[in-house]
C-alpha cells in the first residue's frame, strides 16, 4: 500500500512515520502532485500556523490538488482545520472541502488545550474498535464547531468537532500518532478504508 504524507513544511512528521511503521507501512513524504495523486491513501499532517501553512501549500500548488483527491485523505490537527472554508487563525481562507469556520477558543480558557481529552459520539468505520470516551492527545488553540460533518466530539469550554468526514476526506483534531493504542487503531482503520 502506498501512503503519501503531504510535505509542506509541517512539523512532527517523524512520529507519524514511526506510527505507520509500527503498522507495517512506510509512509513517504512528498510534495509532488503526481506522487500524491497516485497514492492509495494520503495523510495531511499539520502543526504550526494556518497562515504560513496555506502560503506553503499555495507555493507548491497543493491548495489546488488536495480538494481534487479521490482516495481516502486524513487531515491531522492543523491538517483537519485546513479542510474547512476559513480559519480565524491568521484570518485565512482554507481549502473549502468541508463547509465550516475554525474558531479560536475564548479568552477565558487556557490555550492551547494540551494533553489528553476524551472523545465521544464517535461515528463511521474510522472509529471501529475504539471505545466510547477514549482518550486522545490534543494540542490546539483553535477549534471547529459542531457541523453536519462532525463524526466525533470533545469538550473544552464547549463541545467541538474532534473529527470530521465528508466523502473521502477525514479529519481528526487529535494526534493519533501520539495517542497510544487508540491512536494506532484509528490509523489502522484509516488504512483499512476501501479494503
Amino acid at each position: 500500500m502506498k501512503v503519501a504524507i503531504i510535505d509542506y513544511g509541517a512539523g512532527n512528521i517523524k512520529s507519524l512515520q514511526f506510527a505507520l511503521e509500527r503498522l507495517g507501512i512506510t509512509g513517504y513524504l512528498s510534495s509532488d502532485p503526481e506522487q500524491i495523486s497516485n497514492a492509495d491513501k494520503v495523510i495531511f499532517p499539520g502543526q504550526g500556523a494556518a497562515k504560513s501553512a496555506m502560503a506553503m501549500l499555495k507555493v507548491k500548488g497543493l491548495d489546488l490538488l488536495i480538494p481534487q483527491l479521490q482516495q481516502p485523505v486524513l487531515g491531522i490537527c492543523l491538517g483537519m482545520q485546513l479542510l474547512c472554508d476559513y480559519t480565524e487563525e491568521g484570518d485565512v481562507k482554507a481549502l473549502g472541502i468541508i463547509p465550516g469556520k475554525v474558531r479560536r477558543f475564548p479568552n477565558q480558557v487556557k490555550v492551547p488545550q494540551m494533553g489528553w481529552n476524551t472523545i465521544s459520539e464517535t461515528q463511521t468505520t474510522i472509529f471501529h474498535d475504539i471505545k466510547p470516551n477514549e482518550f486522545m492527545y490534543l494540542v490546539h488553540s483553535y477549534f471547529v464547531p459542531i457541523l453536519p460533518e462532525t463524526i466525533a466530539v470533545s469538550t473544552y469550554h464547549r463541545p467541538y468537532s474532534v473529527a470530521l468526514n465528508k466523502d473521502n476526506f477525514y479529519g481528526v483534531q487529535f494526534h493519533p500518532e501520539k495517542s497510544s493504542k487508540a491512536g494506532q487503531q484509528l490509523l489502522q482503520n484509516f488504512l483499512n478504508i476501501g479494503k
